[in-house]
């Protein structure tokens, strides 16, 4: 910026306004809008009438309108479930007389996957049915598969999680062992229940598996509710304290004794270690956001086979 600051003071590039704002220093993502605003116009508004107000500035045209460089620090602090702020931030500047460029500082390196599996995780599972339709239509009407073989892989997967995207793998991978398989000499040249088998058994045995299955009673609850949280929101991301209530009430109905807020924590981080979970820094404390750093799948398969 000083770069540029000195640039504009030799008369080499246009004078702009730098405004700087960051998302830890906010209690809620919606003062974005607040303090921009007050930055460029000295101007109080509440977060709806501010995020009104520069809807209009970045989208009209204005005689003499000056050029603003917006840093923004910390954006992934500024996400919310409809992503509302983020969007504005990014699209204001493609605005034709917006006249304004955005800067970004994220300690989330996969930000832009994150929202983008959060926007196409909200769906049901999938029905035995119609997974077994989903891998008919992707076949095309090529009989490629044994009835029995399709049968199985839906039935799988649909007793896990009911993943489309899980069941089309283990059909990708049953297909490659049909093909490479030395010792196949079935004349048919389907793909089988022992190909199916094996694309099972290889996608299921994981090291992390292993570690979930090894993990404390506590722990493995801890990921369920992990689970039954993610699909009550229809996202993969969650805070540790929408996980918590789920938990307490897991406990609840297995019969255990639930665990405190700092018990919470702790088998939490506990899991974060061993790379099960990706969480934020625990200054957050109850407010962290927490995330699977394995498959929905993999977690059901290594609790329902323990």
């Amino acid at each position: 910026m000083r770069c540029l600051q000195h640039a504009t003071d030799m008369d080499e590039i246009s004078p702009f306004h730098f405004i700087e704002i960051n998302g830890m220093k906010m209690t809620d993502p919606h003062q974005a809008y607040v303090q921009i605003l007050q930055k460029l116009t000295g101007q109080k508004a509440t977060a709806d009438h501010a995020a009104a107000l520069l809807e209009k500035r970045f989208s009209n045209p204005a005689p003499r309108k000056e050029s603003t460089v917006l840093l923004v620090d910390e954006l992934d602090l500024l996400w919310t479930r409809k992503q509302n702020v983020l969007y504005n931030l990014f699209d204001w500047p493609t605005r034709r007389h917006a006249r304004l460029v955005v800067l970004t500082i994220a300690n989330t390196m996969d930000l832009p996957e994150r929202i983008m599996i959060n926007r196409v995780a909200s769906r049901l599972p999938y029905s035995f049915k119609q997974l077994q339709q989903i891998i008919t239509s992707r076949l095309n009407k090529v009989k490629a598969f044994e009835e029995d073989a399709l049968q199985l892989v839906s039935r799988k997967v649909a007793a896990l999680s009911g993943d489309a995207r899980r069941c089309l793998d283990i059909c990708r991978r049953a297909t490659e062992i049909c093909e490479h398989s030395a010792a196949d000499t079935s004349s048919t040249g389907l793909v089988g229940m022992s190909h199916v088998m094996d694309a099972l058994n290889e996608m299921f045995s994981s090291a992390y598996i292993t570690a979930i299955k090894c993990v404390s009673v506590q722990e493995q609850l801890f990921l369920r509710a992990i689970i039954a949280e993610f699909r009550r929101l229809g996202l993969e991301e969650a805070t540790f304290q929408q996980v918590f209530v789920q938990h307490q009430a897991l406990c609840r109905v297995e019969g255990l004794q639930p665990v405190s807020v700092s018990e919470g924590l702790a088998v939490c981080q506990r899991l974060g270690a061993c790379r099960l979970l990706l969480l934020e820094p625990s200054r957050l404390g109850v407010l962290q956001r927490v995330r699977l750093n394995v498959s929905q799948d993999d977690v059901l398969y290594a609790l329902k086979s323990d």
